[in-house]
């Protein structure tokens, strides 16, 4: 009810001030109908068996004037599968909302907040509507300007729940300061520090003591802290054509959930990028080593898996590839055992072609194999009218730790791919996209082709197919038989309205953004969604 009340209350403010200032807002929603089909492992759930329908849909208002500034935002979700994939979430309410007023040199915002510290490795408070997430701060949050080149910054609050649309127990506080520096004609400096507590509740301090108490080696048992810290200082260097970010980061001691076992652990994170670039190449290089950085509000249960209630991100070294087989295997990061390293070269020798090269290599602290990528992309535009891509990739994938699958062998896969459009005139465009994937794991060889025809900028339409070329009998799926995986797309856009409706038969795989990985069953039935803006 209170909730209800507040939403009224923003809404009547902003609608009757917004003829003094400024009034804005947006639209998400999206609706899925579930056809069951057995053959692809898309049945035997409530809704594919009972409930047929379901959708989800995020409705936002902004309002500014004279250095106010708020917001609030209606979620909705009505038998979606965005939760917990393959089942029922349904919920309803504000699921955001803030004002903030700018007075002289201080912001002050109360209320759902989204921001980070340097990468966000001891703290970032983000949305992902995609894997819906949304760990925002609720609480309040103070900037200060306090010289032209220094900022501080201090928050407090706890995390949101999304499974209520409450909070986590736990409060959280923290601390930033950033500078921004010119040195000479050529050096900039933008260093920064920070950091975060968070204090435990009474209840998760106990049900963390009780399972520890029930530790049956006497050896491995402790006592629980309430209170953690994290620290991290940072750096960007840019001088000319050279820019080296480098963070380093310590959370101290408190009990971490690893194999099941809580254990009494500190831990660290050393990330870096340097990246250099001039007229014809670019070159930058990523590593990062992470050990024991697990910073939650909550500790146990299903949300640890998705990243929910996480008070920390980690960077991602990995390349997020936008090709359907690749995207298959993108590793999410890892926050108990990490060591990854990544570069990539851009040549550009001319304005008609672009070579690019990459290669990752992550591994666990302990020298485990995690992902490999050796990866090369040619793009030629010398052709009037055409412009095509040609690549590929070789692969190295854990699947037994990124898709906890016990005991199943390492994904090696070839994957060449080629892109071709070709514009028909200065509207009409013809995409075309082909890969192949060679490997015999997990369900083995796949071929996936699509055809894509636009017109600018209100129409596009599109069709593919995924096939499994070669079924791997072994596939942990229980599929006997190789399967067709169709996709039949079309888009409508009107000003800042855009429709989308499309027919999907998608196989079951991991599902990733921004570096964070879940596991999504396989998917049969039509989906549409509308996105707007106002």
């Amino acid at each position: 009810m209170k909730k209800a009340v507040l939403f009224c209350l923003l809404s009547g403010l902003a609608l009757r001030a917004s003829a003094q200032g400024n009034l804005s807002g947006d639209l998400m929603a999206n609706v899925n109908f579930y056809q069951r089909d057995s053959s692809i492992n898309a049945a035997n759930n409530p809704l594919y068996d009972n409930l047929l329908s379901g959708g989800d849909a995020w409705l936002t208002l902004r309002y500014s004037y004279k250095g106010f500034h708020a917001f609030v935002r209606a979620d909705a979700f009505h038998n979606s599968n965005l939760y917990l994939p393959g089942t029922a979430f349904t919920q309803w309410g504000v699921g955001a909302w803030s004002v903030s007023k700018d007075v002289k040199n201080l912001t002050i915002t109360g209320g759902y907040i989204y921001d980070q510290i340097g990468s966000g490795i001891i703290f970032r408070a983000y949305e992902d509507r995609g894997l819906l997430i949304d760990n925002a701060l609720v609480g309040l949050h103070l900037r200060y300007q306090l010289t032209d080149n220094i900022m501080v910054k201090g928050f407090t609050g706890q995390m949101k729940n999304i499974a209520t649309f409450g909070r986590y127990d736990p409060i959280v506080k923290g601390i930033n300061a950033e500078g921004d520096f010119q040195v000479g004609k050529d050096i900039h400096l933008s260093p920064g520090i920070g950091a975060v507590n968070r204090t435990l509740d009474a209840e998760r301090v106990n049900q963390i003591a009780t399972a520890i108490n029930n530790e049956p080696e006497v050896s491995n048992r402790f006592v629980p802290t309430y209170n953690t810290y994290a620290f991290t200082a940072y750096n960007t260097l840019t001088a000319g054509a050279f820019s080296w970010y480098a963070e380093g980061a310590y959370k101290t001691h408190e009990a971490i959930l690893k194999n099941t076992h809580f254990e009494d652990l500190s831990g660290s994170v050393l990330y870096t990028s340097v990246g250099y670039a001039r007229k014809g190449i670019a070159v930058n290089l990523n590593g990062k080593r992470t050990e024991n950085f697990s910073f939650r509000a909550n500790l146990q249960g299903e949300d640890v898996l998705a990243q929910r209630g996480s008070i920390a991100w980690q960077p991602v070294i990995a390349r997020i590839r936008p090709q359907r087989l690749m995207a298959r295997y993108t590793p999410a990061s890892q926050d108990l055992s990490e060591m990854a390293l990544g570069g990539d070269v851009l040549i550009s020798p001319n304005d008609d072609l672009d070579i690019s090269l990459n290669y990752t290599h992550i591994n666990t602290l302990a020298d485990t194999t995690l992902y490999r990528e050796a990866y090369a992309e040619v793009n030629y535009r010398g052709v009037k009218n055409w412009q095509f891509q040609l690549g590929v990739q070789y692969l190295k994938y854990n699947q037994a730790l990124y898709q906890v699958k016990p005991n199943v062998p390492l994904v090696e896969a070839l994957t060449p791919f080629l892109e071709v459009v070709y514009k028909i005139d200065p509207k009409k465009s013809i995409r075309t996209e082909w890969e192949y994937m060679h490997t015999e794991q997990d369900y083995g060889s796949w071929l996936f082709g699509l055809i894509e025809f636009n017109i600018a900028p209100k129409w596009s339409f599109a069709v593919s197919d995924m096939y499994t070329v070669d079924l791997n009998p072994h596939n942990l799926s229980g599929l006997k038989e190789p399967q067709h995986y169709y996709n039949i797309f079309m888009a409508h856009t009107q000003g800042p309205h855009r429709f989308t409706l499309q027919y999907v038969r998608q196989v079951d795989g991991i599902n990733c953004t921004g570096g964070v990985c879940r596991y999504e069953p396989a998917f049969s039935g039509v989906k549409f969604s509308v996105t707007s803006s106002f």
